[in-house]
């Protein structure tokens, strides 16, 4: 068998396809592999590069992960772990619908997401040619005054014109994906920066005013320019994981004030001497952003409470079950 390292460009259940700088392959993880994964995040995720031995012109087997450079995961649903959305991303695309998915606290959820695994996020206003022209301008100012150190792109699939700014912006040999819920126009993007139809498009419904899921798997496609781009699953729910470092970026300004506080470990809610809480009274801090602040910094602090008690609770365990052992052994 050869061997050779590979990249995951999508996942299916239980399957991969692997793409080297020669050919595609069909793959599956060893068996070894599979042994010693402790969670979902020992298993290959599309952006990994794999090491693979090639069975023959078609099938391969990943035997294990390179290390991963970055990394965008969120809170299974239902699960304590993690989710693995992509990896080895170096731009984070969030995309948001301007007519009907627009919301400034889910973008500063998704900056989080990014900014937790070190990745880069840039956000795209998408579908500028639905709404009119004084609407678009007060929605891209209320962005830029939001997120003033995050790049603000305004695109529509239908005008080049107002594509080219994100064309512009994606280079070669970089890795890029798209963020964002269901139906804000991220499979469109990619059929346009593709220059053909490779996926299903669906509009928004308008009995329920919800996307509708056209991307069923993450996929990876590789641009003329040689650069990569992932095509994710719309999210309707984006549950944070351990984020205080994305969280902290995200809110800049709230972590600054939070140094001038009374006590060191002020929780911003109600304690005499909050330099927050004065910010939010005097009209220095947008009340908005403090609330869903408060909210992202309770669930990512949450979770990781969750994981260091699991992490306890293992440890007390093994060692109540070598007691068992040595007691068992004695006797």
């Amino acid at each position: 068998m050869d061997t050779s390292t590979a990249r995951v460009v999508a996942r299916y259940r239980g399957k991969y396809r692997v793409k080297t700088d020669k050919k595609e392959y069909w793959a599956e993880i060893s068996g070894k592999m599979m042994h010693d994964a402790v969670s979902a995040a020992d298993y290959p995720a599309v952006g990994d590069r794999v090491n693979i031995s090639t069975l023959d012109d078609d099938l391969a087997i990943i035997n294990g992960i390179e290390p991963r450079k970055t990394l965008i995961q969120r809170k299974a649903a239902g699960k304590d772990e993690p989710q693995i959305i992509a990896a080895n991303i170096d731009v984070a695309f969030i995309v948001q619908a301007v007519d009907r998915d627009y919301n400034l606290n889910r973008i500063e959820r998704y900056l989080a997401l990014a900014l937790s695994g070190r990745i880069k996020p840039a956000i795209v206003l998408n579908k500028a040619d639905l709404i009119s022209e004084e609407k678009l301008n007060q929605k891209i100012s209320e962005v830029k005054d939001r997120f003033k150190d995050t790049d603000v792109i305004v695109v529509s699939t239908l005008d080049d014109n107002k594509f080219k700014d994100l064309a512009d912006k994606i280079a070669g040999q970089k890795t890029y994906c798209l963020l964002g819920s269901s139906g804000v126009g991220k499979s469109s993007i990619i059929n346009k920066l593709l220059g053909k139809n490779v996926l299903e498009t669906k509009e928004i419904s308008f009995s329920t005013s919800k996307g509708k899921h056209t991307t069923a798997h993450r996929e990876l496609f590789v641009l003329e320019n040689g650069s990569s781009i992932i095509d994710n699953p719309g999210m309707r729910e984006v549950g944070l994981v351990e984020s205080g470092e994305g969280i902290g970026v995200v809110f800049s300004k709230i972590t600054g004030l939070a140094k001038e506080c009374r006590f060191p470990d002020c929780s911003h809610l109600h304690e005499p001497g909050c330099a927050v809480l004065a910010a939010v009274e005097a009209g220095e801090l947008d009340r908005d952003k403090y609330e869903n602040y408060l909210k992202l910094k309770k669930e990512s602090d949450f979770y990781s409470m969750t994981r260091l008690d699991k992490r306890r609770k293992d440890r007390s365990f093994g060692k109540m079950v070598n007691t068992g052992i040595k007691y068992k052994k004695k006797r």
